[in-house]
């Protein structure tokens, strides 16, 4: 301490001792610069005399060669105006500005100007003609010119007139008036001269030696103001050193090294000891400590310091040597270490404590490695605590899903949050387990991360207990699969995904057939386990992702989520239906059952679970209610009420029945030619109550509810029939299309039904044309070429319906049967104006010669829409134009009983109401 006060007080000095050494330079290189100019004053000075004494004897010498015309006065006179043209000729070139100073120099020398002074005029002549007493000199000095050229002249005159003997008494007399003259005009002129260079000398001494007197007074009195400052300074450090001496909350003495003994003591120790502090001058140091002390220099002594009435208090001391005064002393600062003692003693006893308790705890620093664990992070984890050390726990560690800790826990923490989250941790062994994690930082008085502390146990076994009854709160008790709860959560979330995805979802009701029988032909318990068996074999149809449900009796549901379509939902629901039909062995009893399922489709059929689920109900319903052991997708009308529904069943079970199904034929013809070459049979319903029907209002609900194969196969039969009766009348070999619908042509006995059909009837093969829409053969799947291999070698064409409006697959006008394309009267409406219908229509007719297919357009209802397909190379027309769909008799009407098919006159027809 007494060293950084030396250090201080040097530190304080330097500036005062700096501040005086500027003080003399300056007043010194004042000193010397007036000294310079002084000279330079002196050089004016001394060459105003040159040039004055010159001035004057030249006047002297001329007018002495007047009168006795001497030729060594004469060159008298020229050495005298020779200094004078010098000193002109160097006052000009200065006053040009631009001049050699060196030739200037010269001229100067040359005039006899005091060597010393000529560079100190030439700066003056030059950068101060305008100064005070300056400007009137040099323009006295100016004003001379004239007048001593004029002497030259006078000069001159009398050299000719002495040389040639011409000169005259009134001539000399002459030319010494005229000398006389000059010398008066000339004289005032160079004593103004002298008295301006004179009066400037003593001006600018003045004013020299008040600048550097002012200069040398400013200086002292800034010198004098920061010597002041400094020793205030001084005093003040002084009495900040006694007061932080005297106030220290640490107890500061000196001791005589050599003697051992106090030499000074602040109050805090005066204080600690209870003594005056004079009374402590003078004691052994040792002596204040209870069983002496042995202090080392640099190194900290713990000690008890022992105080007057007996009281002991735990201190720390550092020491240092210093030089005071000239000897060796030793400070010494003392230190109370109570509350550390006392800590101590605290964190042994929490530390006795964390290895107590049966949680694992690690404490790490900033940078999360380990730093102390206690007893039970061996017992837990395998590790101990050597190996841990040094480590970062949280690489031992995992989140549930296997992904590291994420850094926004370390953030939350370092922000002042506690973090409490479940892991997966890693053993000794390698193997893993829950564990339940605790972290929580400790920080500085900055909020800076010191340590983290994590508390961690196993939880295991509370997990697999949690588990348990998680599970029992989702599943089913007797199956095993999810209950309607679960069943509707996950189905939530299939959802979400399927809609961020853009694909689809599917739910299928399962419901077991007549399963009440065998409950009541055996026991409950046997169908529980029928029920059990049922869900195994659900469950083996399905993949890891799908997700099956029990929601009440003999109901079950699937779940299938990440479909392309619904309608790929199909597939699994046949394979559950052919499991489902197979004998199931319980105990001794052989049980054969059947299913029905309903399927319903996100977004299709519903956008939320209870909707979907409700749906599949409903679309199971149609199924059971239908042929039972087959499966229904949803459609809207299955949401009518349960009445209609049974009603409607019954009105199209009646139809069939009664007959109230019949045909109407609409003729195809020949664009080039005009004939009709071709009909399409069209189904119609006279129903007894709403008149006749068209298709579109009766046959979705035929396919919902299993009528639609038998619709299908009374139309087949009934065209056949046709065939044979206009045939046997004598009508013309026409080709006629017979819709078939997605169900029928999906049937496995559709190909054999189709070739009894026309063995029963005498058709040939090539009188039925079957038009099927691309929905219809993408329904087909895998057996799309199956089933058209086989129609071919029947002798059956096909031909693609409403193409263009599916999914326009190219693969499907390869297939063996295709002959020919129909295009849909949604691009023939806007012939032959649209754009963009033209382009496709052309681009349909291009596609269809190049494959060798036929070409039917169908809605043709003007003629300009005739034209263009003619022109377009389109083989055959359908539409309004020429026919509305008619009944066999009004068609039979429009050939004569000629084999030839007679040609069809364009005429607008009837508008149908």
């Amino acid at each position: 301490m007494i060293s950084s006060r030396r250090i201080s007080l040097s530190q304080h000095l330097l500036p005062l001792a700096i501040a005086l050494a500027f003080v003399i330079g300056l007043t010194l290189a004042l000193t010397w610069g007036a000294l310079q100019i002084q000279v330079t004053l002196a050089g004016f000075l001394n060459g105003e005399s040159v040039w004055s004494k010159a001035q004057k004897q030249a006047v002297i010498d001329l007018e002495m060669y007047a009168q006795n015309g001497h030729a060594d006065v004469l060159a008298d006179y020229r050495k005298n105006m020779a200094v004078l043209a010098a000193d002109r000729w160097a006052r000009d070139s200065i006053a040009s500005g631009h001049f050699d100073h060196a030739a200037v120099k010269q001229a100067f020398r040359s005039a006899r100007v005091m060597p010393e002074a000529i560079d100190g005029m030439i700066f003056m002549l030059h950068y101060f003609p305008s100064a005070p007493y300056m400007n009137k000199a040099i323009e006295a000095w100016y004003s001379t010119d004239a007048t001593i050229d004029g002497l030259d002249r006078i000069a001159g005159g009398l050299q000719r007139a002495y040389a040639d003997g011409s000169v005259t008494p009134a001539m000399v007399a002459a030319a010494r008036e005229r000398i006389a003259e000059s010398n008066r005009y000339i004289e005032p002129r160079s004593d103004v001269f002298s008295e301006q260079i004179a009066d400037g000398a003593a001006w600018i001494g003045t004013v020299l030696f008040l600048t550097v007197l002012a200069a040398t007074v400013v200086a002292s009195l800034l010198w004098l103001r920061m010597a002041r400052r400094i020793l205030r300074s001084i005093r003040s450090s002084e009495e900040r050193y006694r007061l932080l001496f005297d106030s220290a909350n640490d107890a500061i003495v000196m001791i005589d090294e050599s003697r051992g003994r106090i030499l000074e003591a602040n109050h805090t120790a005066k204080a600690w000891i209870g003594c005056a502090k004079g009374a402590l001058v003078g004691r052994p140091f040792d002596g204040i400590f209870a069983s002496g002390l042995q202090t080392h220099v640099g190194r900290g002594t713990i000690g008890v310091l022992l105080a007057d009435d007996g009281n002991q208090r735990p201190v720390e001391i550092e020491s240092n040597l210093v030089t005071w005064s000239g000897r060796q002393v030793r400070q010494a600062i003392i230190r109370d270490i109570s509350e550390r003692v006392a800590m101590e003693r605290e964190r042994r006893v929490a530390a006795e404590a964390l290895a107590g308790i049966a949680e694992g705890v690690i404490i790490a620093d900033a940078e999360r490695r380990v730093v102390s664990v206690n007893a039970a992070h061996a017992e837990i984890t395998g590790f101990s605590a050597h190996a841990q050390l040094g480590q970062r726990f949280d690489e031992m560690r995992r989140m549930p899903d296997g992904e590291p800790l994420p850094e926004s826990i370390w953030i939350g923490l370092a922000g002042g949050r506690h973090w409490n989250g479940e892991v997966q941790s890693r053993r000794q062994d390698g193997s893993t387990y829950p564990e339940q994690l605790s972290i929580s930082a400790i920080r500085d008085a900055q909020h800076h991360v010191l340590h983290y502390v994590a508390v961690f146990s196993n939880v295991h076994a509370a997990k697999a207990q949690r588990q348990r009854l998680e599970y029992m709160a989702t599943h089913d008790p007797l199956t095993g699969l999810a209950n309607r709860v679960a069943f509707e959560r996950q189905c939530t979330a299939a959802i979400a995904a399927a809609s961020r995805a853009r694909t689809a979802v599917a739910v299928l009701f399962i419901d077991l057939d007549a399963f009440k029988i065998v409950n009541d032909s055996y026991s409950h318990a046997l169908g529980d386990r029928v029920l059990q068996k049922v869900a195994e074999r659900i469950g083996r149809q399905l993949s890891a992702n799908d997700v099956a449900g029990r929601i009440g009796g003999d109901e079950f549901t699937v779940l299938l989520d990440r479909l392309e379509l619904r309608e790929d939902a199909g597939i699994v629901a046949e394979h559950l239906l052919a499991s489902l039909s197979e004998p199931i062995i319980v105990d001794e009893y052989e049980i054969v059952l059947s299913a029905s399922i309903g399927i319903a489709g996100y977004p299709l059929d519903g956008g939320d679970a209870t909707t979907l689920i409700a749906n599949a109900d409903a679309a199971m319903y149609a199924a059971k209610s239908s042929e039972r052991n087959t499966l229904r997708f949803y459609t809207p009308i299955m949401q009518a009420d349960a009445r209609q529904r049974l009603q409607l069943v019954s009105e199209l079970r009646r139809a069939l029945i009664n007959g109230e199904f019949s045909l109407r034929y609409q003729p195809s013809m020949d664009l080039r030619s005009g004939r009709i070459v071709a009909v399409e049979a069209l189904l119609r319903w006279e129903h007894p109550e709403r008149g006749e029907l068209p298709p579109g209002e009766f046959v979705a609900v035929a396919e919902s509810l299993g009528l639609i194969r038998r619709i299908d196969e009374w139309v087949l039969q009934t065209a056949c029939a046709q065939i044979r009766t206009w045939d046997r009348i004598g009508m013309p070999s026409l080709r006629v299309a017979v819709n078939v619908s997605a169900r029928w042509l999906a049937h496995p006995a559709f190909v054999e039904g189709l070739g009894r059909a026309l063995r029963e009837h005498q058709v040939t093969p090539q009188r039925l044309v079957l038009e099927i829409t691309e929905g219809a053969m993408l329904g087909l799947g895998d057996d799309t070429e199956r089933t058209m291999r086989a129609l071919h070698e029947l002798g059956i064409e096909v031909a693609i319906d409403d193409f263009g409006t599916g999914y326009s697959s190219m693969a499907y006008l390869k297939l063996p049967a295709v002959s020919w394309l129909k295009i849909d009267r949604s691009f023939v409406t806007g012939l032959p104006h649209g754009t963009n219908d033209v382009a496709i229509v052309e681009a349909m007719l291009a596609m269809a010669r190049s494959l060798g297919l036929g070409t039917i357009a169908e809605g043709i209802e003007h003629e300009a829409q005739h034209q263009f397909l003619l022109k377009a190379g389109c083989d055959e027309g359908q539409g309004y134009l020429y026919s509305y769909p008619l009944q066999p008799a009004a068609l039979e009407r429009l050939f004569n009983p000629r084999p030839v098919p007679t040609r069809l006159s364009l005429v607008q027809p009837r508008q149908q109401p």
